[in-house]
């Protein structure tokens, strides 16, 4: 029997992917594969980016959900969302079960057994997958280069379990695993694992990105780019959680594009074809970490000395970028010119409470 060619998708690429959040475009796809009604928390971060990544990839899709929040909170009491297959895999097994989704899908249509063109597979894991817990997994998958897209929505947190610490949990992240207190006041000690970087360094032959849902028609192409893409493709992308990041629940969208402006979450691609970093993406405005930061209540125990540290670490990534840092952004560096969050007895008393 003849071997029949396996016959791929080819999304559309969307204009003006820099507009914000409340820019209408009417190229945007009319079907819902991600339907109203989830058990999420209001203003969900991680919905919002469910339903951007599943209108741009459209109804022939298959999704992959390993254990996190999406799959938690969307598929209790025989009630799912997902309106296109879906599938629950365990947490560390992300990317073996998406490899072996792709891998069964390819050997159908060449053999015969499956009709049409090939799915677009989509495995949609939270930090805690895949930064931690499915690390080599998902590795495996992207150095075997299977066709498909794994994404980490990235809400910096073991959010499903309880708030705890992930290894992309930020700098001064309250959590209970890093409460702060008189030994280490600035609560998370370390600074977040640069995922996608290495992503991009270990996996060079598959496209790489990081999206923010501040952002929906960049995330919405860079989710088609990783598609249109024969062969792997990784994503992460900015998913404020408003549980964990404590904050009022209209502002999901306006943090997501205040990371990106204060340089605490660079956008970029890793181009397989040329090698290289594209850092063309440029938010409208560059402002001071401290207006990302005192939005929500994770951040209110840091102390001036702290929030200089993160003014640090964000020029450091509008340097990696290329980009001319303004002098308010280097003064802002020096803790005298900054104020604390919040006074250090308030600080004392938010860590007894944890």
């Amino acid at each position: 029997m003849a071997t029949i060619e396996v016959q791929r998708q080819i999304l559309p690429i969307l204009e003006s992917p820099n507009k914000g959040a409340r820019f209408y475009n009417p190229e945007l796809p009319q079907s819902e594969p991600f339907v109203p009604g989830h058990r999420t928390c209001a203003g969900c971060g991680p919905s919002i980016q469910y339903r951007m990544t599943s209108k741009a990839a459209g109804d022939n899709t298959i999704l992959v959900g390993p254990t996190g929040c999406m799959y938690v909170a969307n598929s209790s009491y025989l009630c799912t969302p997902y309106n296109v297959p879906w599938a629950h895999t365990q947490i560390g097994s992300s990317g073996s079960f998406t490899a072996g989704v792709s891998a069964a899908y390819e050997a159908m249509i060449r053999k015969g057994k499956w009709q049409g063109k090939f799915p677009n597979i989509i495995c949609e894991a939270g930090d805690g997958s895949s930064s931690d817990i499915a690390l080599a997994s998902i590795s495996g998958a992207l150095y075997r280069n299977h066709d498909c897209l794994i994404i980490c929505y990235d809400n910096e947190q073991y959010a499903n379990t309880g708030i705890q610490a992930s290894s992309r949990t930020p700098y001064g992240g309250m959590t209970t695993f890093s409460p702060p207190g008189p030994e280490v006041p600035e609560g998370k000690k370390l600074y977040p694992k640069d995922l996608a970087r290495m992503m991009a360094a270990g996996h060079p032959h598959c496209y790489v990105g990081t999206a923010s849902v501040g952002y929906p028609i960049d995330l919405m192409n860079k989710v088609r780019k990783g598609l249109n893409h024969k062969g792997a493709a990784f994503l992460m992308i900015y998913t404020p959680c408003q549980k964990g990041f404590v904050y009022e629940t209209p502002r999901s969208i306006d943090l997501g594009r205040l990371v990106v402006e204060c340089g605490l979450y660079p956008m970029w691609e890793w181009s397989p074809e040329k090698r290289e970093y594209d850092y063309s993406f440029r938010p409208a405005s560059m402002r001071p970490v401290s207006e990302y930061l005192k939005l929500q209540g994770r951040f209110g125990h840091l102390h001036a000395e702290h929030v200089a540290n993160l003014q640090k670490f964000a020029n450091r990534q509008w340097k990696m970028m290329g980009i001319q840092i303004p002098e308010a952004l280097l003064l802002a560096e020096d803790a005298k010119n900054v104020t604390n969050m919040a006074a250090a007895a308030e600080a004392q008393a938010v860590a007894e409470t944890v």
